[in-house]
């Protein structure tokens, strides 16, 4: 993996002009020379703040109706500002769950008085972020809430939607104070800059605006976010869902956006074939090809258990912009598809403010200075990394290896010769072949190392190379690398995904009468388990020759490479690291048409592991141990991974 570079040195935000109007300005918080300023205080009523709604031109006509459709972007910003003559920076959400689903934790949808303005702004950031000098920008995404032309999912459309706002925030593009009419709109109290801020689909648009270059767009904090869309719905040909993007469209578009989108409909029904092809509709949607273009910084925070946005996401995002020398930052959790509001709320908030402070304000408070990586080890217990993946870590070529018993073999340095054989059982997934790592069963091969001698910590991406037999002309394949030994993590599985929601609150920033800053608490949800679930991944073997699917010859070798998800875990002392290979990972991936027997080549199959110290790590991790296997633990553990199809953003 490339060496990660830290973040680069501060920059100075202050033109000419805005140093002309910082020295006129009175002299407040908020309103500080950036060079001196440390943070930015709630000194702006919420209670007086300006409350206004606007429809931006995104010079496209998604719905075919012969007009451009207009996005609807509600504004909450201080008014006191604008009377200083004070251009203030823009947070902003660009969301197609504002009216149908709801955001956070509790569902928040916004809410209009009888003129039209909104009133509740769901989540906490108007509350927090407006008194202390900020814009927030709420955007409904096209063909959503109050919105002309129709949700694409992750296409031109909707990135357009929240790439116009930007570029009328910074002048480049029209605004108008209704829907229909022609009075404009001016954003004449925004200086341009702008943080891109949400969760899952949101998040998503974060990524792709950003992946366009825009300029003005200095930083995205996307969470639990996809990076490709074709990575959301197939893994390598495997599909993930019994559905594609069109019921998602279908699902978040307004009432009157499904009369009128019945094309789009077509073309992402056509488009997104549910062989798993790819297509020119998901390399439009395909973020990570365009990393070069991002300018923008990137604070990425995901949940190493997602299972509705995979890590997968992570590894090729973060890579890409490794790679262009983006300035970033990541936040790694235990979680599944949480908000980090959820499940480290204080920190975050603090977090947040001050990336935002450093990135929109130019407040030299040091966060470029502290470390890149924060990754939860145990649930709610933090450990942190200067650079991530850390410094010296390496890809490890891992040897699988035939043991005693058919279906049981080893795993470690050493190529080997011989074969291992499993049928595909779409009932039985990763529980069940962890569970049964160390029994001969007839659905899985598994691997393993002996118990280590010291902790090992695997931190990015990894891979399998594996050539495979097939006795029938389809099949899937699922890889799996588990930490074989007892512990304690979060129920990633039970509802909640690892939280617990609470019935007291607390609050984050001001409140009115209509929006409240006030929010449930939540505590972890914990289970002691035998083994955890490191990393993942799938394919369609059909896929084993290029990006488009084929049947396969039964009797014929093939090989192919499953990425697995990126990941920073540490097996520890006295346990195992497994290796498991099987067929369909039941509730996370499809079956495939048939139920192949597959024999597994072992001199031809191997794994890439990011071990932090290399080889040399692992060489030291297994020196000098024996080969027995520790007496099982019988605990309670997690469920069984549930991926039923759902909107990204899963509403509680």
């Amino acid at each position: 993996m490339p060496i990660r570079t830290r973040f680069t040195t501060w920059r100075p935000l202050a033109t000419a002009a805005t140093a002309a109007l910082l020295a006129t300005a009175p002299t407040t918080p908020a309103a500080a020379d950036p060079g001196t300023a440390r943070e930015s205080r709630p000194v702006y009523s919420y209670d007086n703040a300006v409350r206004e709604s606007v429809w931006v031109d995104t010079g496209l006509d998604g719905d075919g109706d012969g007009r451009r459709d207009r996005v609807a972007v509600d504004v909450v910003r201080p008014r006191e500002p604008a009377r200083q003559g004070r251009r203030i920076p823009v947070v902003m959400d660009a969301s197609p769950y504002y009216s149908c689903c709801g955001r956070g934790n509790e569902s928040q949808k916004k809410t209009y008085d009888a003129d039209g303005r909104v009133v509740q702004m769901p989540l906490y950031y108007d509350n927090y972020f407006v008194p202390r000098g900020y814009a927030f920008v709420g955007v409904d995404l096209a063909g959503t809430n109050r919105s002309d032309g129709c949700v694409d999912v992750g296409g031109r459309s909707d990135i357009q939607s929240a790439k116009a706002v930007v570029d009328w925030l910074n002048g480049r593009a029209k605004a108008y104070t209704t829907r229909t009419g022609t009075e404009r709109a001016k954003a004449t109290w925004s200086n341009g800059r702008t943080g891109m801020i949400g969760k899952s689909w949101d998040g998503t648009i974060a990524n792709g605006v950003a992946a366009t270059g825009v300029e003005g767009l200095e930083t995205v904090v996307p969470i639990g976010a996809i990076s490709s869309w074709y990575d959301y719905y197939f893994a390598k040909g495997a599909p993930l869902y019994d559905s594609g993007p069109d019921w998602l469209s279908h699902y978040v578009n307004s009432p009157d956006a499904r009369a009128r989108c019945a094309a789009v409909q077509r073309e992402l029904v056509e488009g997104a074939p549910r062989t798993g092809d790819w297509t020119p509709l998901w390399t439009e949607r395909d973020y990570v090809r365009a990393a070069s273009k991002v300018r923008a910084s990137v604070f990425l925070v995901h949940g190493m258990q997602d299972l509705n946005v995979r890590m997968q996401h992570v590894g090729q995002w973060w890579d890409a912009l490794a790679r262009h020398g983006v300035e970033r930052k990541i936040w790694l959790s235990q979680t599944g598809h949480v908000d980090p509001f959820d499940f480290r709320r204080a920190a975050w908030v603090d977090t947040l403010h001050r990336w935002f402070d450093h990135e929109l304000l130019g407040y030299d408070n040091g966060i470029d200075r502290e470390p890149m990586a924060d990754i939860e080890r145990r649930p709610d217990q933090w450990v942190t990394s200067p650079v991530w993946p850390p410094r010296g870590t390496d890809a490890v070529t891992l040897r699988p290896a035939a043991g005693d018993h058919p279906g049981v073999g080893t795993l470690g340095l050493t190529r080997s010769t011989g074969t291992e054989t499993f049928t595909e059982d779409p009932g039985r997934g990763e529980s069940d072949w962890a569970t049964h790592i160390d029994r001969p069963t007839p659905d899985k091969a598994g691997f393993t190392t002996v118990p280590l001698a010291r902790d090992l910590r695997i931190a990015g991406s990894s891979r399998l190379t594996v050539t495979v037999t097939p006795t029938t002309p389809t099949a899937h394949l699922s890889a799996v690398l588990v930490d074989l030994g007892p512990d304690t993590i979060r129920d990633y599985t039970a509802p909640g995904e690892g939280i617990t929601t609470l019935t007291d609150r607390t609050c984050w920033g001001a409140s009115t009468t209509g929006d409240s800053a006030c929010f449930k608490e939540t505590r972890a949800r914990t289970a002691d388990v035998a083994h955890t679930v490191v990393s993942r991944g799938w394919a369609d073997l059909g896929n084993h020759a290029s990006g488009l699917g084929a049947p396969l010859t039964p009797g014929r070798a093939c090989t192919i490479t499953l990425d697995l998800a990126a990941t920073d875990h540490v097996v520890p002392k006295g346990h195992r690291l497994a290796l498991i290979v099987a067929g369909t990972d039941q509730g996370l991936i499809d079956p495939p048409a048939d139920t192949p027997t597959l024999t597994v080549d072992l001199s031809r199959t191997s794994a890439h592991v990011p071990f932090t110290g290399g080889t040399a790590a692992f060489a030291r991790a297994t020196a000098g141990q024996t080969a027995a296997v520790p007496t099982p633990t019988a605990l309670h553990g997690v469920g069984e991974p549930r991926t039923t199809h759902r909107v990204p953003e899963a509403a509680r």
